[in-house]
């Protein structure tokens, strides 16, 4: 039997929702597992992508055997029933970028996992999927978003269950992604990241959040601008991201632009502004990356309200 499942991109945080927003974006990776005949063979892993470099990469960041977070979902879940995974010949179908704060782990794990679930006769319901996936990936902000799609709020609550609500995305405001051509690892970017914040700077977050959910619920473009601001992580992975400071500034003075954040752990960014002018954002942030010798692929995109989708199932 054989199954695949097209898992979106997600970017997480933006803005002021540190490991708790995220969002699905039209940008797709496609998982497929088999179960092989030939006993003994174990498991087989394999990267596919027509960009050379995201092979590469692809190789680098997802471990080609037991020891990969897909192969770890899909045996948390056979064991979950009281099984062991059956030899199985895993593809991935790699085109979300790798390690640039766009979910590339998150799409791996829910795609192995659900067509896991396919081959197994769909033992595990929502919730459980969810669970076990966030206990492989560590937290639930790009994990919901991938399997339910939209926008996400979302919470990995003492029991492990994740508790989510989806919210609206205004159809008014665009999403913007730069996606520079250098990775940056979670780890790398997490280690920045201080162990105890002042308490006025995680009540400016509470504040912050409070206004996203009102600004989304109501397509409020002033208060919008006002809830994108973050003391929590965006201050300290700065640094990290040569130019984001700059492309900042550049972007504040233009009436469309609502705001400006990184896109999960980065390096990518997220742009988000009226659908107007989208060509001068775009030439904003490829002048200001260009001036540091920093390629970048810019989409301005759409929300994908569909999370992760069986496209194909045969015997």
């Amino acid at each position: 039997m054989k199954v695949s499942v097209k898992v979106p991109a997600t970017t997480a945080n933006i803005g002021p929702g540190f490991d708790c927003l995220g969002m699905a974006l039209p940008i797709y990776n496609t998982i497929t597992i088999e179960e092989t005949v030939l006993p003994g063979t174990g498991v087989e892993i394999n990267v596919i992508s027509e960009d050379d470099a995201v092979d590469e990469m692809s190789i680098e960041h997802l471990s080609l055997n037991e020891n990969s977070l897909i192969y770890k979902a899909v045996e948390l879940l056979y064991n979950s029933i009281g099984q062991t995974p059956s030899e199985l010949k895993i593809n991935v179908h790699s085109n979300i970028p790798i390690a640039r704060g766009l979910g590339s782990s998150a799409s791996v794990i829910v795609g192995g996992l659900i067509a896991a679930n396919e081959l197994l006769g769909r033992p595990a319901d929502e919730a459980a999927l969810l669970s076990i996936a966030t206990e492989v990936e560590g937290h639930p902000d790009n994990i919901t978003p991938a399997i339910v799609g939209g926008l996400v709020i979302s919470s990995q609550e003492d029991d492990c269950t994740v508790v989510y609500r989806k919210l609206n995305w205004p159809d008014e405001w665009s999403i913007t992604v730069c996606i520079p051509d250098y990775e940056l690892s979670t780890d790398i970017s997490r280690s920045v990241l201080p162990k105890e914040v002042p308490m006025s700077d995680a009540v400016f977050n509470a504040k912050r959040m409070a206004m996203f959910v009102e600004a989304i619920n109501t397509k409020d473009a002033e208060l919008m601008k006002l809830a994108l601001q973050d003391k929590l992580h965006q201050p300290y992975r700065m640094k990290l991201v040569p130019g984001l400071e700059k492309i900042i500034a550049n972007l504040k003075h233009e009436d469309n632009v609502i705001g400006c954040v990184l896109s999960g752990a980065g390096p990518s960014i997220l742009i988000i502004s009226q659908k107007n002018n989208l060509d001068k954002i775009h030439s904003i942030v490829k002048e200001t990356w260009a001036d540091l010798n920093v390629k970048a692929v810019i989409k301005s995109l759409n929300v994908e309200n569909n999370g992760a989708q069986v496209v194909s199932l045969s015997e």
